[in-house]
């Protein structure tokens, strides 16, 4: 069943602020935003109506504190509440907000305060704080006022919002009915796989055109909860976790912590779940230890059920309808033995899955297949506002594809391969340091992309990799690492890989040891480290299998997409420790300067 609040044509007419008032009046009583006190772990939740007033009096205390239409305003605490009701507040009052990634460096934030002219910020406690005090003080950074939700210390530069007395008269009403869908809604910053983050400028249109195509291609239940757990500087979470709530009027459930993510999905039972790659991964990771535990008689019903799902879910990507034995089938065993295993991760009542960000290795998907649980990947850009093409159960899927465009956008391959894309969605242009906005799409309408793929004859894109990643050998074959790297990362041990060999005479590899799954199959395989994965990532047994696994990508590599010499490692690359953007993409030149040595070693004879 499709969502009973229409999306009409005329949805894009609208702005943000003018759907927030919509359902604040014709679904006042609809819950709208849920969270979990820290400490009491009990949940709050405020309907549609409750969300209205919230915001207005926020907006009422930030127009108290100088904000302005036309401002630009920064915002870094996390998913929670007051980071969700302050971005709106803003919006409200005609500024244009920004969120900063949690995990940004203090040169990150300095750049991004600088290049955007932010006066104001908002950040979540003290500790975050301390990234921003200096900021206050220099030059060639205009911010102002700095406003700390918790903790707020005035003797450091700090402004209490909640000490902050609202502004007298109509406050935020005075704003938003002046605002139009061209206006600028949002400047997301890009993560910076290479060089500075680009302000990547969008508006009202651009992010509500996105929705209404989203929403005609995906079949989700009537007000579909969303559980929110992604950086909201990330435009996939931005358009899920904020903007098509407030077309669909949906619930929207926050998860602060990433680690709670698993205890926030059993707790809501989501019908719809988008993650990226690495977040799919962990997850199915999990599952498998579970199935690993599981004694030899039950473990045999899974996987016949396991089958039963595969077969059913070859059948919907094939087309053409489900053999309606087949149906029965998987019905009967999903209810009986995949259903409470899905429940232990809260995926049990998914209809809607989906994974963007990054190609999903193939063999993950066919994990989640064999749960029934068909992960549709998407592509897109924070340069197309979200989404650009879709796999749909209705509009049709290819396991290992980006889909199909969505309605309103055109794709199209260049002669060297580079993804071009235009449409409603895309954006306006990059912010410039004086705070033009420059369009980056040329005269047609058409944006490079960056990335390199092919559509097929039924229309769907396959993306091969990053035009800047392509490695070069110095037999002069092109390769994609990406390309490589899913391949090398369909065993479940390989959690994490990087092809290298760019005018080198062939490819090598690092992989990463995954975490959760190695000391599972440690265990099966009567191998005790007592949980170390370090010790695990020297052990012969785990070396040889490694060795099979790359063996078995090379068999489905060409030659010179094959890896000759790898090294296998323990630490989990992660965006703390740099190797990972915020939005869990590789920084392949961090990697490649971090282990230098090691892949040098690797060319040695």
């Amino acid at each position: 069943m499709t969502s009973d609040v229409s999306v009409d044509r005329d949805t894009t007419d609208h702005t943000i602020c003018s759907l927030l008032q919509r359902n604040a009046d014709d679904r006042s009583d609809l819950p709208a935003l849920s969270w979990r006190d820290p400490d009491s772990l009990e949940w709050s939740t405020l309907t549609w109506s409750g969300v209205r007033q919230r915001v207005a009096d926020l907006a009422g205390r930030l127009a108290a504190l100088g904000v302005e239409p036309g401002d630009h305003a920064l915002l870094m605490m996390g998913n929670r509440p007051e980071h969700w009701l302050c971005d709106l507040a803003l919006v409200h009052l005609g500024a244009v907000t920004t969120t900063v990634y949690g995990t940004s460096a203090p040169a990150q934030v300095a750049y991004i305060a600088r290049h955007s002219r932010a006066r104001l910020a908002v950040v979540g406690d003290a500790a975050t704080a301390e990234l921003w005090e200096d900021l206050l003080r220099a030059d060639d950074v205009p911010l102002e006022r700095l406003v700390v939700v918790d903790g707020a210390d005035p003797a450091r530069g700090h402004t209490d919002l909640a000490d902050t007395a609202a502004e007298p008269g109509e406050g935020a009403a005075r704003h938003w009915r002046d605002l139009t869908p061209d206006h600028l809604l949002t400047v997301m910053y890009t993560s910076g796989t290479t060089g500075d983050p680009k302000g990547v400028a969008v508006t009202h249109r651009d992010v509500l055109s996105n929705a209404v195509a989203l929403d005609a291609v995906t079949e989700v239940p009537e007000r579909a909860a969303h559980v929110c757990y992604l950086p909201l500087a990330h435009i996939a979470e931005r358009m899920l976790g904020l903007y098509l709530p407030l077309v669909r009027a949906s619930h929207v459930w926050m998860c602060e912590d990433p680690a709670a993510l698993t205890d926030v999905l059993r707790h809501v039972r989501p019908p719809q779940f988008f993650g990226v790659p690495r977040v799919w991964e962990k997850l199915a990771s999990a599952l498998r230890a579970d199935l690993a535990r599981l004694p030899g008689d039950r473990r045999a019903a899974v996987d016949r059920a396991r089958a039963v799902a595969a077969e059913y879910a070859a059948h919907r990507e094939r087309g053409g309808g489900v053999p309606a034995d087949l149906g029965e089938r998987f019905e009967r065993e999903r209810a009986r033995v995949l259903e409470p295993i899905l429940a232990r991760v809260g995926l049990d009542r998914v209809t809607w899955a989906s994974c963007a960000s990054a190609p999903m290795p193939v063999e993950v998907l066919r994990f989640w297949a064999g749960f029934g649980v068909c992960v549709m990947d998407a592509w897109g850009l924070t340069e197309t506002s979200g989404v650009a093409t879709v796999n749909s159960p209705r509009t049709g899927f290819r396991t290992g594809s980006a889909g199909r465009p969505i309605p309103g956008t055109r794709v199209r391959i260049g002669d060297d391969g580079e993804v071009f894309v235009r449409g409603a969605s895309l954006f306006q242009g990059y912010l410039g340091a004086d705070g033009s906005v420059a369009p980056a799409a040329d005269a047609r309408g058409w944006f490079a992309t960056g990335d390199v793929g092919r559509v097929d004859e039924e229309g769907f894109l396959w993306i091969t990799g990053r035009k800047k990643e392509l490695i070069i050998t110095s037999g002069g074959k092109n390769v994609s690492p990406a390309l490589v790297e899913g391949a090398l990362k369909e065993h479940p041990l390989v959690g994490q890989a990087l092809a290298h060999g760019d005018r080198r005479p062939y490819l090598v590899a690092l992989l990463v040891l995954d975490p959760e799954t190695a000391p599972v199959w440690a265990a099966e395989h009567g191998i005790d480290t007592g949980g170390d994965v370090r010790a695990l990532a020297e052990h012969p047994a785990v070396v040889a299998e490694v060795g099979r696994a790359v063996e078995a990508a090379n068999a489905r590599l060409s030659r010179p997409e094959r890896v000759r010499r790898h090294a296998l490692l323990a630490r989990e690359w992660g965006p703390r420790t740099g190797e990972l953007t915020p939005t869990l993409k590789l920084r392949r030149g961090v990697v490649v300067e971090r282990y230098g040595d090691v892949l040098d070693r690797l060319y040695e004879d």
